[in-house]
């Protein structure tokens, strides 16, 4: 599985258990003021669940900028599908 897999299938979790809307969610979508109805405190879920699952940990060092869910998955280690 690659990281923007597991980006998408956590996600979708993560807007299902909150009774928001799912969506495609390709390396292109943005993850905050797009089409999915996630806030920053959804995002820093994922990026904790992202480091448990993958054992990286990208902002170890201080926060890396990222607007999509493909630039989330380069730093998780995927290139962009």
């Amino acid at each position: 599985m690659t990281a923007l897999d597991l980006i998408r299938e956590e996600l979708t979790q993560i807007l299902i258990d909150k009774g928001a809307a799912t969506g495609d969610i390709t390396a292109d979508t943005p993850l905050l003021n797009g089409p999915l109805d996630i806030d920053s405190l959804d995002l820093a879920t994922l990026v904790v669940i992202l480091e448990e699952k993958t054992g990286l940990t990208p902002f170890a060092e201080g926060f890396v900028l990222f607007h999509t869910a493909g630039e989330l998955a380069a730093l998780f280690g995927d290139g962009h599908d």
